[in-house]
């Protein structure tokens, strides 16, 4: 079977990567609820040490970074009070790098995020990257689409989980992921495999 023109391609929209040189980085929901427990992500540990190697190469190349949190509120696996809901060690702001806090999946709606980007002095070119592929990723990816921007989805650096099927099944979180961003490149945006896939665009 033959994969199907994308929707990019129909509509003349550009899929090159960009540098990462020229983006901003908008790290998504990278918090302990998903590290354990209900939550818990196949592969997070790896998206996580992809994720800081990221957000170091931006930290080093002078990216404008900016984090984002889902609050679910007190007694929640969200509880951005609580360690559950922190932030991950590993990737944790530094002095100057804002957090914006969001309550549904796309970062861009009913928050502080275009207000943030647009003090940054952000362009066009957003890099993704965070948990979970299938919800917070891939609609925060349509809200930059549709306010403008050209998000890029770094895939080794986002992570999903196992979902009830509708036919009764499992729809395993490796088949999901894959899904998830495949929706992102067939419009919402670009996808790179790895990190270094933005350090050697031309």
């Amino acid at each position: 079977m033959n994969a199907s023109t994308t929707l990019r391609d129909v509509f003349g929209l550009d899929s090159r990567p960009p540098r990462l040189a020229g983006s901003t980085l908008v790290m998504i929901d990278f918090q302990q609820t998903y590290r354990g427990g209900v939550l818990a992500l196949e592969g997070a540990e790896q998206a996580l040490a992809a994720g800081a190697r990221l957000l170091a190469a931006a930290r080093a190349a002078g990216v404008p970074v900016v984090h984002v949190v889902n609050n679910g509120g007190a007694g929640t696996p969200y509880d951005v009070r609580a360690q559950i809901g922190a932030i991950s060690a590993e990737v944790a702001p530094v002095e100057g790098e804002p957090v914006v806090v969001k309550r549904v999946p796309n970062a861009f709606h009913d928050t502080e995020l275009e207000k943030t980007l647009r003090a940054l002095g952000a362009g066009s070119e957003l890099v993704l990257a965070g948990f979970m592929t299938h919800m917070c990723v891939t609609f925060t990816a349509q809200g930059a689409f549709l306010a403008g921007y050209r998000p890029t989805v770094v895939a080794e650096a986002t992570a999903t989980r196992a979902l009830a099927a509708p036919d009764g099944g499992v729809l395993p979180a490796a088949v999901l992921q894959s899904a998830a961003l495949a929706t992102v490149a067939d419009l919402f945006g670009t996808v790179t495999t790895t990190v270094e896939d933005l350090l050697t665009t031309p």
